[in-house]
């Protein structure tokens, strides 16, 4: 599966590699291969300085083979097709299959390219190259490989297809917790790119992840739809959840939210309420106690300079000054 989402068969069989490309990237080898088959040179000429010509001819054909031939092909083994010019210029050598090639493939490319790269200067790989629809060289044609394209702008890429309505909620009751994050990633690699691919490799890769699906899942694809159909429902099928869950979660946010503010609010109004821990009952709501009825002292009993009931000159014994009179009733009744 990591052949897979690294793009071996999804992202790497879909763009051939043009001539410019590939050309700077054999140039870039080469400049590399021969640097390094010029230090070995040198240092075989000193060790072998003592040696006739016949020993000399031998080692140089060896070190030719070994540095020349067998480093290409040592170095596309082990990097599975991602040599130095093409890992810089983003290509890569796959088979015709879409997967990583082998130790046979870069044997057989390395051995046809002696004679069109280096013997013929290139001249016969450009050729056959141009002619070739899918811009291959001639031991390409014979390993059975394809240099592609790895690296693909961001502004090529697509969205996942949906998939047909009538398969739309036909697996909502599919168990998809056993599923690994790198299958998601190969199907949605794959069905973003299904169009582009040839319809015998897309098809043999839709039907290789629908089997590795139906197994994760413990449900096998339902007879008569087709495996890309399947994947797409069950990919739209994961994002309907993921966006469920993404919208109770923003819910529940805000009603806690909300919660907490209503808790705030009433906090607040809790502090300038009367009797509450805030200010005073008659600061808060603007008004003095009215008291009515004989109270000792009358009604400015704790006023400076005023008494209740004194008679003033020209006054009736039983009057009462009028400054000395309870504030006029505000509708407002104060509490016992």
């Amino acid at each position: 599966m990591s052949e897979l989402v690294t793009g071996d068969a999804v992202v790497l069989g879909l763009r051939p590699a043009k001539l410019p490309s590939r050309a700077l990237a054999v140039t870039i080898d080469l400049a590399v291969v021969g640097a390094a088959f010029v230090l070995v040179s040198i240092g075989l000429a000193v060790a072998t300085a003592t040696l006739d010509d016949a020993a000399l001819a031998a080692v140089s054909v060896a070190s030719f083979l070994l540095v020349l031939v067998g480093g290409p092909i040592a170095v596309e083994t082990l990097s599975h097709g991602r040599s130095l010019g093409k890992l810089a210029c983003g290509l890569r050598v796959v088979r015709d299959d879409g997967g990583p090639i082998r130790f046979r493939h870069a044997l057989v490319r390395g051995a046809v390219g002696v004679v069109e790269i280096l013997l013929t200067l290139g001249v016969v790989a450009c050729v056959a190259s141009l002619v070739s629809a899918r811009g291959r060289r001639l031991g390409d044609v014979f390993a059975g490989t394809l240099v592609v394209r790895e690296r693909v702008p961001a502004s090529r890429a697509a969205a996942v297809p949906p998939p047909p309505p009538w398969l739309v909620g036909r697996f909502a009751g599919l168990d998809l917790s056993g599923v690994p994050d790198s299958l998601w990633l190969a199907v949605r690699q794959y069905l973003t790119r299904m169009h582009q691919l040839d319809a015998q490799v897309g098809g043999a890769m839709a039907e290789r992840l629908a089997g590795e699906l139906a197994g994760r899942t413990g449900v096998p694809a339902p007879e008569g739809v087709p495996a890309g159909a399947y994947l797409a429902a069950v990919v739209n099928e994961r994002q309907a959840r993921d966006a469920r869950r993404m919208f109770a979660a923003a819910q529940e946010s805000a009603r806690e939210r909300g919660v907490r503010e209503s808790g705030a609010l009433e906090s607040r109004e809790s502090a300038v309420r009367p009797g509450g821990s805030g200010e005073p009952a008659g600061v808060a709501s603007g008004w003095a106690p009215v008291v009515s009825g004989p109270v000792a002292g009358g009604f400015g009993a704790g006023v400076p300079g005023r008494s209740a009931g004194v008679e003033g000159p020209g006054r009736d014994a039983g009057a009462v000054d009028d400054r000395t009179s309870p504030p006029a009733a505000t509708g407002f009744a104060p509490p016992a």
